[in-house]
């Protein structure tokens, strides 16, 4: 995983692991990859990751089930929405908006550019 200077990189981990769940890669109600895994996976250290997870359990997005651990909410996918778009508008709208305004973009363009990728990323 490759990581961006902002936001934080257990921020960044969080958001990953969102992902993987609207991507429906991860399904609600299943187990997650555990700590030790995913820090080894992401070569980050496990305390990061932690610290992600803990947040999302903050977000109730995640539950930690001792001796078991860790699992989607059944009830997540509202949250991660939620969660998501947050962290979109605070981190990654302004610097969009600032250069659409800087390079004199049209929105129509963008629209069209935007369909262009959906169709070739998410529809089958």
């Amino acid at each position: 995983m490759e990581f961006k200077e902002n936001p934080a990189i257990y921020i960044q981990i969080a958001e990953y692991v969102c992902e993987q769940i609207l991507l429906k890669k991860w399904k609600l109600g299943d187990k997650i990859i555990s700590i030790r895994e995913m820090a080894i996976q992401i070569e980050v250290n496990p305390n990061t990751v932690q610290r992600a997870y803990d947040l999302l359990q903050q977000q109730n997005i995640i539950t930690n089930k001792r001796g078991i651990g860790y699992f989607i909410e059944y009830d997540a996918m509202e949250r991660i929405l939620s969660f998501r778009k947050e962290q979109f508008i605070e981190n990654e709208l302004p610097v969009f908006l600032r250069n659409i305004f800087l390079l004199k973009m049209d929105f129509k363009d963008i629209k069209v550019m935007y369909d262009q990728f959906v169709k070739d990323n998410f529809k089958k």
